[in-house]
């Protein structure tokens, strides 16, 4: 079916027509009143009715898609040869979706405004007709949609023109509109189009809802309608597109025919916003670390590795900012913060990605006592303004199974790491966990209960674990593990009553870590110390160990006050609050393997 030259052009100017009598432009109006009103009643049809089938035919849905490519491109050469432009330069519009809806949901049924001129832009995702005087669109911007009920009666074409450019507007195009508003006669709110110009041809066949029954088309418009909000179940069947592998590999359709997708994202962003507020009035300043640094210090793990061409150098994508807040800190910026990314090369998962988001925050003159209330606060608080309560709904396991309730509520439940897993385990841990006698006791637990640890077996693995075994799966409601052992915790300072153990907590929610906290190491000999203990585990084999890092340590020398640091990862923070059992859903563009 091959596209008239016409379809994008813009709308001409009004046509002049003869001056009617008051009585003859009520009867029009009552006439078209009432046609409106049928047109309005049809939208209901089921997809079995002839009257969907032609709809179906006059937006090319039967068509295959090369084709309905093949054939725009003939129809944007055509148009580019006889001199006219299918992508305008501009359109100006004077308020946007959103602020549409705010402005004029409040008219009455069957009202309109028709002395009032709004320009209005967007994509069309739906197209419905049963004549050549009136078509039916669904607008979408912003994440907003609304009505466009295009009549003949009130357009500046006449008919022929009319039905000549709207039968060439196709789903998926993006389109400027000049009209009033007013609401349908089933008091939906619309906008009349005087003009409506194609600003954007989509040259793509855009994917459609199908539904195979009356019952699946109830149940369709149901869901459809169902407006989501953070903190309650999503049901992704609601989804247009529902093809994983295209979802995340065209995040942009996503995007585009998800509506809850844009919300998802809305919300990511939200939270990051409400972090940075939170921080900035308690006197915290936002500042950026380097990406890439010589050393790959601040935490456990195995780094990527790139090249430096004019220094002539191998450089490390880093894999904390931790290190170079804390020389912020020495260097009297007593309350720093980073949003940003952080790189590890280590597996991936249903909750984790080398690349994610880490929020970072450190602040002088305060333990990890101080962080558990800040932290409780900046979550519980996030939490309920977000949701309007301190629970949420989440498919921890996957949508095929029942959502869990996690609330949020303060204060958080505390659990004490070696006590808890002594108790839980009826063991009696060794005191000195830098011993042989310590290792070979962990290892037997470990067999005792079958718990899985691959080599190396280092006494800080086999601890890890044990803590995931028996503390992190009692762990749905925010819990603190608190009291980390040294051996553990190589950047954390020691506890100040509890020989052996640090000041150092991490938070789990749904039985994943979420947060890292702990109140700072700033001895210069003993974090030289623990870098040490850390190189025998990597002569061990264990390449997530960390390594020294003398620039940190000379840094110390100069004197780091009491100091307290926490990281919280934003991508799992994002996957709770959008109830996204998979963290690709909260990732606009997650890494995927290359395609054949």
């Amino acid at each position: 079916m091959q596209l008239s030259m016409d379809s994008f052009v813009s709308e001409p100017g009004p046509a002049s027509s003869e001056t009617l009598s008051n009585n003859a432009l009520k009867r029009e109006r009552r006439a078209r009143e009432r046609q409106v009103r049928e047109e309005e009643k049809k939208k209901v049809t089921t997809n079995k009715t002839p009257e969907n089938q032609r709809q179906q035919v006059a937006n090319n849905d039967t068509m295959d898609p090369s084709q309905f490519l093949s054939n725009r491109i003939k129809s944007l050469a055509l148009l580019k040869e006889s001199g006219v432009n299918p992508y305008p330069h501009k359109f100006d519009i004077s308020m946007s979706i959103t602020e549409f809806i705010d402005k004029y949901s409040s008219l009455h049924v069957g009202e309109h405004v028709e002395n009032t001129e709004i320009s209005l832009a967007g994509r069309i995702l739906n197209k419905r007709s049963s004549s050549s005087k009136l078509y039916f669109y669904d607008l979408h911007g912003n994440g907003a949609k609304i009505q466009v009920m295009a009549d003949a009666r009130h357009s500046n074409m006449d008919e022929n023109e009319f039905c000549k450019y709207h039968s060439g507007v196709k789903r998926g195009d993006i389109v400027g509109i000049c009209g009033f508003p007013g609401k349908s006669q089933r008091g939906e709110l619309s906008i009349f189009p005087r003009s409506l110009v194609v600003l954007t041809p989509c040259l793509h066949m855009l994917p459609r809802h199908t539904v195979t029954s009356n019952s699946d088309e109830a149940q369709s418009k149901k869901t459809r309608n169902h407006s989501w909000t953070p903190g309650i179940t999503r049901n992704p069947e609601t989804n247009i597109l529902r093809d994983q592998e295209t979802r995340y590999r065209q995040r942009y359709l996503d995007l585009m025919l998800n509506s809850e997708v844009q919300k998802i994202f809305r919300t990511r962003a939200k939270i990051i916003s409400y972090s940075r507020d939170f921080l900035d009035n308690l006197g915290f300043i936002e500042v950026e670390t380097p990406a890439m640094t010589m050393t790959a210090g601040g935490a456990a793990a195995r780094p990527f590795i790139t090249h430096h061409n004019e220094l002539n150098m191998k450089l490390y994508m880093r894999i904390s900012p931790e290190l170079y807040l804390k020389k912020l800190v020495v260097g009297g910026l007593d309350r720093v913060y980073e949003i940003g990314k952080v790189f590890r090369k280590e597996g991936m998962d249903l909750t984790h990605l080398p690349e994610f988001t880490m929020f970072e925050f450190y602040m002088a003159y305060a333990d990890y006592n101080d962080l558990m209330g800040i932290i409780e606060k900046l979550l519980s608080g996030m939490v309920k303004e977000m949701t309007g309560s301190h629970k949420i709904k989440y498919h921890g396991n996957g949508f095929d199974s029942e959502p869990v309730e996690i609330d949020f509520t303060p204060p958080f439940r505390r659990i004490d790491l070696i006590e808890e897993i002594e108790s839980r385990a009826n063991l009696s841990i060794p005191k000195d966990l830098s011993s042989e006698t310590a290792n070979k006791f962990l290892l037997e637990a470990c067999e005792k209960f079958d718990v899985k640890c691959l080599a190396p077996h280092t006494t800080t693995r086999l601890l890890d674990k044990l803590v995931g075994h028996f503390l992190e799966e009692t762990c749905i409601n925010p819990t603190f593990i608190i009291n980390h052992p040294e051996i553990m915790s190589p950047l954390a300072k020691w506890h100040r009553s509890k020989p052996g153990l640090t000041e150092r907590f991490e938070l789990f929610v749904n039985k994943k870590e979420l947060c890292n906290a702990y109140t700072e190491l700033n001895d210069p000999q003993v974090q030289r110390q623990r870098f040490a203990e850390q190189l025998k585990d990597r002569q061990l084999g264990d390449d997530e160990a960390m390594v020294l890092d003398e620039s940190f340590c000379s840094c110390l020398e100069y004197g780091l006050p009491p100091t307290a640091g926490l990281g919280m990862g934003i991508d799992r923070l994002a996957m709770l609050l959008t109830d996204s059992p998979n963290v690709k859903e909260v990732i606009l563009f997650p890494a995927m393997k290359p395609q054949d």
